[in-house]
């Protein structure tokens, strides 16, 4: 896959994704995808959840309905940068949104999305660990982050 359609696919698939449609987002993804995230990140913890998930209905119903019962109004993602090397895409973004308790909410992201057969495989997401549990109401640095103080 070249790095002009690999582009394509993803700026398709954040549409797709806003959209919160099943039926339009399953199809973007493989039976068998991954997508990970720092562990016990402020989202997961809100879902009582787990940072990685696996195959293309478990990653739909987190973006169909748990995500949006997270951030649930005014949600906003601002692209920053989107690259792309053969099968590879990293997008920057930050994503803005009113929490459920009512906080606001705004973090940088980094997704790096590793295609295969023009779909995707595979999601490595990256955030400011700390910054989202502080929105989220916590004070605690999440335990997946040894190399913050815990208090």
């Amino acid at each position: 896959m070249d790095a002009t359609t690999s582009k394509k696919l993803i700026l398709r698939a954040w549409s797709e994704f806003a959209t919160q449609d099943p039926d339009r987002i399953a199809p973007l993804f493989t039976p068998d995808i991954e997508w990970l995230a720092p562990p016990d990140n402020a989202t997961a913890r809100a879902l009582d959840g787990t940072h990685h998930l696996i195959g293309r209905d478990r990653v739909v119903h987190f973006l169909t309905t748990e995500f949006p019962s997270v951030f649930a109004a005014d949600r906003r993602v601002d692209f920053k940068a989107l690259t792309a090397e053969g099968a590879t895409v990293v997008v920057e973004t930050r994503i803005r949104a009113t929490l459920m308790n009512g906080r606001h909410y705004d973090n940088d992201y980094c997704f790096i999305f590793e295609l295969s057969d023009g779909l995707i495989h595979r999601v490595r997401e990256y955030m400011d660990t700390r910054r989202g549990q502080e929105m989220f109401g916590g004070t605690e640095a999440p335990t997946g982050d040894p190399a913050l103080p815990r208090r």
